[in-house]
């Protein structure tokens, strides 16, 4: 679902990383606020950026298309705030390795899935604003976080797509087939809920510290 060069016009791509410039500047802020040794979860955020490079690049067959892991949602929720910095850098990776979306359009997919990433951790926080946290609430949460990113990236990738249609392109048949690709993401937000909820039940029993996001 990146955005590959050529697609976007310039004042978008600026825009774009504008947009990613402020999502990095907050995030650094609220990780050097929040944590008192911020470098104690560099090991956890590499391995989980390394988790996000890799899953981006595995593609799932569902008819007429297919679809690839977004894996924003499990960011958020594992890793609060150093989810934007670790998709921005997985993201650069992408593209200059496999041509995974384009430099241009970099800060419009890095704003594309950081901002929903961060919100999701912050609606997997809200958990605890119900007092004890029970495995299934632990479960209902994490699943709803891992969607509502996926979700919202979904959104925001067509309606870029729709509203920045060149001149020259046939509108109509463009519109149409940007609505077939929606549909075929549908079942990618339930698939990235329930696995996001089966991570995190499983990091409950065998290391509670990683699911510590914020």
């Amino acid at each position: 679902m990146h955005i590959a060069d050529g697609f976007l016009p310039a004042p978008v791509s600026l825009l774009g990383y504008a947009l990613t410039g402020g999502g990095l500047w907050f995030s650094l802020r609220k990780i050097s606020k929040t944590y008192e040794d911020p470098q104690e979860h560099i090991p956890k955020t590499s391995l989980l950026t390394a988790a996000f490079f890799v899953g981006s690049l595995i593609n799932i067959p569902i008819p007429p298309s297919s679809v690839h892991l977004l894996l924003n949602g499990m960011l958020g929720v594992l890793l609060g705030y150093y989810a934007f910095p670790a998709i921005v850098v997985g993201l650069f990776f992408q593209a200059v390795m496999f041509q995974h979306g384009g430099m241009s359009t970099l800060g419009v997919n890095a704003a594309m899935l950081g901002f929903p990433a961060l919100l999701s951790g912050y609606l997997f926080k809200l958990r605890l604003s119900f007092g004890e946290d029970t495995p299934r609430r632990l479960g209902v949460f994490a699943f709803a976080a891992g969607a509502l990113a996926v979700a919202l990236s979904t959104l925001i990738f067509f309606g870029l797509i729709v509203t920045t249609i060149p001149a020259d392109f046939d509108a109509d048949l463009e519109r149409s087939a940007t609505f077939v690709l929606m549909v075929s993401q549908i079942p990618l937000i339930f698939i990235e809920g329930v696995f996001t909820s089966i991570l995190v039940s499983f990091l409950r029993q065998v290391k509670p510290s990683l699911i510590e996001g914020f």
